[in-house]
């Protein structure tokens, strides 16, 4: 067993990642800007599975914030061996009506904070001959949907590359794709999702198991449920223009 860090941990896949690899018995580092979310988390998570849980609260696309959480991720007396960066959000709007700032951070988020926890964490992975980082992106990666799919796109390149490239050292790199998911994700950034069909959503449970599994197996890329590995397989033959996805609604108030 070892430690596994973990950031976007206060809620969704990330608290869900949180209680399947606490169950398996690792240690955690919950990262997330919700203190009493993390702290709650961590209270019972140790309760139930013996596991020493550090909370690490602070904001990702805040460069002081960073630091701290890379700080953290290659402290070499508390080792990190399992690294999952799922810290992420959506942006409702277009994006010419976003501001600047907010693509902005939301490029550092999904981007800059993954791509600085990586580099954090693997040198430790190398030295000591194994390693495991899970990038949560999504199958909007394959998919001409704004600078969300943009961004999840660049985890999904660099994680093939680097399980590839770091594979023959013990270091296995996942990125995981799944499509929509029932988490707080859409209502948070205040989407309408009561007109979305039933079927088409993933429990996040199953998203993490296969995520995990896969990662373990030391597959580059997760698809869960056999409705979006058939979207990943549609988007490498269909038009861009039947890829776009309707427009996203603002939830009623």
């Amino acid at each position: 067993m070892t430690t596994a860090l973990i950031t976007g941990a206060s809620s969704g896949l990330g608290a869900e990642f949180a209680r399947q690899l606490a169950a398996e018995g690792h240690d955690l580092v919950l990262v997330a800007r919700h203190r009493e979310r993390l702290e709650a988390a961590a209270r019972g998570l140790s309760a139930e599975h013996g596991v020493e849980v550090e909370v690490v609260d602070v904001d990702l696309t805040d460069p002081e914030g960073l630091a701290f959480a890379v700080a953290r991720a290659k402290d070499p007396s508390r080792p990190v061996g399992i690294l999952v960066n799922n810290a992420g959000h959506g942006l409702l709007h277009d994006f010419h009506d976003n501001t600047l700032l907010d693509e902005v951070n939301h490029l550092r988020l999904h981007v800059e904070a993954a791509m600085s926890l990586c580099h954090a964490a693997l040198p430790g992975m190398l030295a000591r001959g194994e390693g495991r980082i899970i990038n949560v992106a999504s199958v909007a990666a394959y998919l001409p949907r704004g600078t969300y799919a943009a961004a999840k796109a660049w985890l999904l390149t660099f994680s093939r590359w680097a399980n590839v490239h770091y594979r023959r050292s013990g270091v296995h790199v996942t990125a995981l794709c799944p499509g929509l998911t029932r988490t707080e994700f859409h209502s948070r950034m205040g989407m309408e999702t009561r007109y979305l069909p039933a079927w088409i959503w993933l429990r996040a449970d199953r998203v993490v198991r296969d995520g995990l599994r896969d990662n373990l197996a030391g597959k580059a890329v997760s698809v869960p449920s056999v409705l979006y590995k058939a979207t990943v397989a549609a988007s490498k033959v269909l038009p861009d223009r039947l890829l776009g996805g309707p427009a996203r609604r603002a939830r009623s108030t």
